[in-house]
């Protein structure tokens, strides 16, 4: 009876110590948010691991290895979120950003124009795009999504006009 009791309990244990993808998810949300972008692509792996169709888990896996300048790890991740969930805005733009700093200005143009068809008031996206222009040095249309990203709210696109736009 004691080995029975025994595993009974053992067995409890077990069941209620044992994680979900959901809670690797929310823990990795915390370690983000505390800064921990190791942690929080450890948690995010654990998750995915568990729910391989988990898209927000890639996404913002790709987001944290993007942080740590992972940028072919960040790449493969926001191409798989992409890959299940194609009208995604972030992924569009998080791409985007891989891309500006990877200097493939072209992809770039192209992942914020497929963002901002997605998402016409996101002045990051607009901010982003009129950065990329200016690389490909087309000043009217990088000015035009300065001056837009501004309308729409973005204090650094601000900048950007004035640094880019004189």
């Amino acid at each position: 009876m004691k080995n029975l009791l025994l595993f009974l309990f053992l067995l409890l244990s077990a069941i209620g110590w044992s994680q979900t993808a959901e809670n690797y998810f929310d823990q990795a949300m915390k370690k983000s948010d505390a800064g921990n972008a190791q942690g929080a692509i450890a948690d995010y792996t654990k998750a995915i691991k568990m729910k391989p169709d988990f898209v927000v888990a890639y996404l913002n896996r790709g987001m944290q290895k993007l942080k740590i300048n992972d940028l072919q790890g960040a790449l493969t991740d926001v191409n798989k979120t992409i890959e299940m969930h194609n009208d995604n805005t972030y992924a569009y733009t998080t791409r985007a950003n891989i891309h500006y700093k990877l200097k493939d200005y072209k992809s770039a143009l192209n992942d914020c124009n497929i963002a901002i068809k997605f998402n016409t008031g996101d002045y990051i996206t607009y901010n982003l795009r009129g950065l990329t222009y200016t690389h490909l040095d087309d000043k009217k249309s990088a000015c035009a999504d300065f001056t837009k990203a501004i309308q729409l709210g973005s204090q650094s696109a601000a900048k950007n006009l004035k640094m880019f736009c004189k």
